[in-house]
């Protein structure tokens, strides 16, 4: 495919795109934003649209994952305001800083089980809960894909296993 047909095909599929990032986030600007940021996504990734697949179906896939994204950044993103005089409780995500000694020997318990695991489940796993993505940790380790996902799938099972007390 041309780029001046895969613009055409673009084109043609704003209308249909707006209505389901509309139906993704229920407000119109945010609508027009997610199909902007699609549309600027998918003629960036111009090169890697295969000419005999599904146009329309590539680029549903790709305003679903920019939102799912979004969306996850936004999550992590929120934290809790103080409105108390002098600001007594410090602006933070959560209740951090009044943990009780029974949560504190949980979180020390749980460091214990996943420093106990073998070297090569844990550096992974703990990228992975510091935020890194599986491609990220992949090339920063040097390690196939499959293999990081798999590890840290593993190793998410075993940790449910001997931590099951906690739940």
């Amino acid at each position: 495919m041309n780029s001046a047909t895969f613009t055409k095909e673009l084109v043609g599929a704003q209308e249909e795109l707006l209505r389901f990032a509309y139906k993704l986030t229920a407000d119109h600007e945010d609508a027009n934003d997610l199909l902007q940021e699609t549309s600027l996504k998918a003629l960036d990734n111009e090169d890697k649209y295969e000419p005999k697949t599904n146009f329309k179906g590539w680029i549903y896939t790709i305003m679903r994952n920019i939102f799912i994204n979004n969306y996850r950044r936004i999550v992590r993103e929120q934290t809790y305001v103080d409105t108390t005089e002098n600001q007594y409780h410090l602006n933070g995500p959560g209740d951090q800083g009044f943990e009780s000694t029974e949560s504190a020997y949980d979180l020390k318990e749980m460091h214990r089980v996943v420093n106990a695991l073998p070297k090569e489940y844990r550096i992974p796993f703990s990228m992975h809960v510091a935020g890194f993505k599986y491609r990220e940790i992949a090339e920063k380790l040097d390690l196939p894909l499959g293999t990081v996902k798999s590890r840290i799938f593993f190793t998410r099972q075993r940790l449910q296993q001997l931590l099951k007390d906690f739940r």
